[in-house]
């Protein structure tokens, strides 16, 4: 079997969009320096950059710098490898163990072909709601941290603000930044995880592998289709494959699973392949993301795969055409995320919401990232889930007041002698 699986570096994702407006010497938000923002001000200038996760965050990232700058606080950049992208984290208070790090991404999902009722990237406030690309998910939780700097003038112990890129196409900015806070910072308390969570504590999510199968077939006439290889026709066999998979996960259901779905998932997300109707298909690709329980590896899923490409399918093909194979290319791999309820981050966020229980989720987020590293970490922020990726995407007011409250507590607690 011909199996190419690439493993992509962390930072190698490059930008179809020229970055030279964003990386510009003069800088153009440089009037943000020393200037004060309510979190519905920081809320509306976040969203009118847009960070759509194809194109780059510069501009963002050096709105956020300035402005940190401007209040006497230094941040640090980890760019990718293409330079058109970066991390940015900052500490703010003393350098002491014991802090907290705000974590967040500054990347959105696009509104292509997405029906709006306004401007997705100016903020626009309806019936209690600010609509907005990435109000929710997840530019919200860090406007509201960044407007809570001038606050944070007391601390004795220190809040580390870790703002990523490219979460939204595999969580592949993280990584990189994460090796810098675990080498540089003074051991932290906590990692907050600020994905929309209606301010619960989240304590579980899935992992990912997301990776493209590509189908070589072999061209003949289609009146003549035992003399070839039809790429497109195998693609759909292996989709089958895949979605009988899935099939015999949700049957073996765990019943007491919190989360929904509660079982690990085979998606098959896009097709291409084909010349025309009366041509056996050369090639075939398609996209697909693999979504696992916390104590499953998607890997695993991944390799028995493989091993019915290789041992079941592959061999008929190339009994036919010896050109003919079946090869992957890997995109993303997210950890898995579970942390015990006692664990001191989700003893710490409990405490501050006042919630006595915590809550499941089946999407993936950078948590497992931050775990993998040794962080104790939970997940919390304000917003729902449900509104985000979609057109006219919201948070509410209601949570936009929660999230604050929640951040000035937690200041508040890191105030204390």
């Amino acid at each position: 079997m011909s199996v190419l699986l690439v493993h992509l570096s962390t930072n190698a994702v490059c930008c179809s969009r020229s970055f030279a407006a964003a990386n510009r010497a003069a800088r153009p938000y440089a009037s943000a320096m020393a200037r004060t923002y309510s979190p519905r001000e920081m809320i509306d200038a976040l969203v009118a950059l847009p960070t759509v996760s194809r194109d780059s965050n510069l501009e963002l990232i050096h709105f956020v710098q300035d402005y940190l700058e401007g209040h006497g606080i230094a941040s640090r950049l980890v760019a990718s490898d293409c330079g058109a992208k970066a991390n940015l984290y900052a500490s703010i208070g003393p350098e002491v163990e014991g802090g907290v790090v705000l974590s967040g991404h500054t990347d959105v999902v696009p509104v292509d072909g997405q029906p709006w009722s306004s401007d997705p990237f100016v903020v626009t406030e309806r019936d209690g709601k600010l609509f907005g690309r990435g109000t929710c998910d997840m530019k919200g939780f860090c406007a509201i941290a960044l407007s809570l700097v001038p606050q944070m003038t007391r601390l004795t112990r220190p809040i580390h603000l870790a703002f990523s890129y490219d979460e939204e196409v595999g969580c592949v900015g993280a990584p990189s930044m994460i090796e810098r806070l675990k080498a540089e910072l003074p051991e932290p308390a906590a990692v907050i995880v600020g994905e929309p969570t209606s301010m619960q504590a989240v304590t579980s999510h899935k992992g990912i592998f997301h990776f493209d199968t590509f189908v070589r077939g072999f061209e003949v006439h289609s009146s003549q289709q035992h003399r070839g290889v039809s790429a497109v026709m195998v693609a759909a066999e292996l989709i089958n494959w895949l979605a009988d998979r899935q099939r015999r996960n949700a049957e073996a259901a765990n019943p007491d699973c919190l989360m929904e779905p509660p079982f690990t998932t085979l998606h098959c997300g896009t097709v291409a392949g084909g010349t025309a109707h009366n041509i056996t298909a050369r090639d075939c690709q398609f996209v697909t993301d693999i979504r696992s329980l916390p104590e499953e590896c998607p890997l695993e899923a991944f390799e028995e795969f493989a091993e019915h490409c290789r041992e079941v399918v592959e061999p008929r093909l190339k009994a036919i055409a010896p050109s003919a194979g079946i090869s992957f290319e890997q995109h993303a791999h997210v950890p898995g995320f579970r942390v015990d309820e006692n664990e001191p981050a989700v003893a710490l966020v409990r405490e501050l919401t006042g919630a006595n229980s915590c809550q499941e989720v089946a999407y993936a987020a950078e948590a497992g990232q931050f775990q993998q590293a040794g962080f104790s970490t939970v997940i919390c922020g304000p917003g729902s889930i449900d509104q985000a990726h979609q057109p006219d995407e919201y948070i509410s007011l209601d949570q936009v007041e929660a999230g604050t409250v929640f951040l000035e507590k937690l200041i508040a607690r890191l105030s204390q002698a």
